[in-house]
């Protein structure tokens, strides 16, 4: 039986400008993920974690750790956009339209805006997108702008290597 490569992402010469990647796993947003999320970042605002504070404001409920949504869209970018990162260089213009609570499942996806050569690095590009996450109902709740550096097509980190094969050696 023939091995068919999964995909590996993209590497720098794939990105071409103007194009939209629609990231296709959305993500519902549990409770759990908030209290975690707020307890090992360390942030003590109430409107997180404390539903009774959380029902007297305007929301009536617990919002969701603002960086955890920033977190959680990044992540959903990976397969289409970061797989074959070498380094984020940031990330601008991070924008929060609209609440997300608990409950709520998040979409995204990411527009390619620039893409070039690294002037210091002959191995990577620069390439920048714009990533938008959505509800469930379509608003957007999250943009933000980040440039990252890719690896050029047979530049990427050596470790890569196959995974181990079933009855390989015992431990």
């Amino acid at each position: 039986m023939a091995e068919v490569p999964g995909w590996e992402g993209r590497w720098f010469e794939d990105f071409v400008v103007g194009d939209v990647y629609v990231h296709r796993l959305g993500r519902t947003v549990l409770p759990v993920d908030n209290a975690w999320f707020t307890l090992l970042t360390q942030n003590t605002a109430p409107i997180h974690v404390d539903r009774h504070y959380a029902a007297g404001t305007e929301w009536g409920r617990p919002l969701v750790d603002s960086t955890f949504t920033l977190a959680l869209v990044t992540g959903q970018s990976v397969p289409d956009v970061s797989q074959n990162v070498m380094a984020n260089l940031g990330w601008d213009e991070v924008r929060l339209p609209a609440p997300v609570f608990e409950g709520d499942t998040i979409y995204s996806e990411s527009e390619v805006l620039a893409v070039r050569p690294s002037r210091s690095r002959p191995e990577v590009g620069i390439v920048t997108v714009r990533t938008t996450g959505s509800n469930q109902d379509g608003v957007v709740v999250i943009t933000f702008t980040r440039t990252l550096m890719v690896y050029r097509r047979g530049h990427g980190p050596a470790g890569r290597r196959p995974r181990p094969q079933p009855g390989g050696p015992a431990r």
